[in-house]
């Protein structure tokens, strides 16, 4: 069973830029697709991003695409994604997870393995 912790959440300003990190366990993380997704209150969890387990493949949603670029270190078994341009509806916890193959999916019945999230506030 692999483990995630997601970290490098917070409040920032409109305009501005976060990086969130997730660190995994197990040997078996540079074998599967990685993805980020969010949930605003009152709403339903969504697709941000995810990457092919070679890093070579990304998806993304068309609400990030152009602003996020998600990215992976199997090395160092982890998973990032840079938001740029932040905007007041991408406040959300935003939470990482491991897929059940090593092809990205932009459901989440695609993946199988979930952090705890870090909450994103971004103040207009």
């Amino acid at each position: 069973q692999v483990q995630l912790v997601e970290s490098g959440g917070g409040l920032v300003q409109a305009g501005g830029s976060l990086r969130l990190s997730c660190a995994a366990s197990g040997r078996t993380f540079s074998s599967y697709a990685m993805g980020w997704f969010r949930q605003a209150p009152g709403k339903e969890r969504e697709f941000v991003a995810a990457i092919r387990w070679s890093g070579d493949t990304t998806l993304y949603s068309d609400s990030v695409k152009g602003r996020f670029a998600i990215s992976r270190d199997n090395d160092n078994i982890a998973v990032y994604l840079q938001m740029n341009n932040l905007k007041p509806e991408d406040t959300a916890v935003y939470y990482c997870a491991r897929g059940y193959s090593s092809w990205p999916g932009e459901r989440a019945s695609d993946f199988g393995s979930w952090g705890q999230g870090t909450q994103v506030t971004v103040s207009s």
